[in-house]
């Protein structure tokens, strides 16, 4: 082969390796491209995530030039697996940034310390990690989010102004494995106990509103002189909602959490006493936010907690 060809052969491979270098992904917003930020969340069948999407995806259109955006989100709250695979999907695609609402508390700390170790900034929005799990695998990381036990607690008082000392509720938990589940079911525990109410059921309905409806259902039956259900998510309570309309117990209250828009019409009639406003809308955002400021002044992890308010049909006229 002649020299000329030799070096032909070299300065064409130089041109294209520097193409191929100029359209890969630069952490921490490099010179050539915008930070890629995935934002991974939990059932997009529940409409709080839906409405999380929506507002993400808003921010980011009116902020195109500063960073891109990919939304994930798995079938069902429980599917702990697939959301694992999306995380491991994103470090594989070597994201900037992952802002994460796990469905798990625990078994999604792994995959995201992996994350971590490759470099890339992870934001845990809506539902804490296990701050046990995260010392033990020796992770910091920021959560931005709400009270959860603070929400709770002022829609559980809400409602116990409404009843007697004595009268019998029940919670409709949301799944186990939680902590934001875990902090409301606190939450409705210390407004009750506050107000010498007794919870005579505490079950999970997995958040889901079929297996909320029915655990009210078969509630409404052991339990006959029940006051109340408080529900740790507005999928349960529409759950319990229908469960109460099936049984006749329509003078019965439920409570729900997340003030998502299909609950609105039921808390103005009065058919839902109230719920609670994390901002949906927002949360992501919040999130998002964080993590572009991380990657920017490369600042240590430190929680951020965000707004809850109280949702009753005085703040919807």
């Amino acid at each position: 082969m002649s020299k000329r060809r030799i070096i032909w052969i070299l300065l064409t491979g130089a041109f294209i390796a520097g193409i191929f270098m100029s359209g890969c992904p630069k952490r921490n917003g490099g010179a050539s491209t915008r930070p890629e930020v995935a934002l991974i969340m939990k059932s997009l069948a529940n409409e709080f995530f839906k409405t999380m999407e929506e507002g993400a995806r808003s921010h980011q259109s009116m902020h195109a030039d500063e960073y891109n955006l990919e939304v994930v989100g798995i079938k069902d709250e429980l599917d702990v697996a697939q959301q694992i695979s999306l995380v491991e999907l994103m470090i594989a695609r070597q994201v900037d940034a992952i802002v994460i609402a796990p469905a798990d508390s625990q078994a999604l700390i792994p995959v995201c310390k992996r994350a971590m170790d490759a470099g890339i900034t992870v934001v845990n929005i809506d539902n804490k990690f296990d701050e046990g799990v995260l010392a033990d695998k020796g992770v910091k990381l920021p959560f931005v989010g709400p009270d959860n036990r603070k929400g709770a607690y002022m829609a559980g008082e809400y409602l116990a102004r409404r009843l007697a000392k004595a009268d019998k509720v029940a919670v409709i938990e949301g799944a186990p494995n939680a902590f934001n589940g875990i902090q409301r079911k606190l939450g409705f525990e210390d407004a009750m106990a506050e107000h010498g109410i007794e919870i005579v059921s505490s079950q999970s309905g997995y958040w889901e509103m079929g297996k909320a409806n029915q655990l009210a259902s078969a509630l409404v039956s052991e339990h006959p002189d029940i006051k109340a259900f408080l529900c740790a998510n507005d999928s349960m309570a529409l759950g319990a909602v229908a469960a109460l309309k099936s049984a006749g117990k329509t003078d019965i209250l439920v409570v729900g959490f997340d003030n998502i828009l299909a609950v609105q019409e039921l808390v103005k009639a009065g058919t839902i006493l109230c719920t609670i406003d994390q901002h949906a809308d927002q949360l992501a955002v919040f999130g998002i936010e964080y993590a572009l400021e991380m990657l920017e002044n490369k600042t240590a992890p430190a929680d951020r907690q965000t707004p809850v308010d109280l949702i009753t049909a005085k703040e919807l006229q």
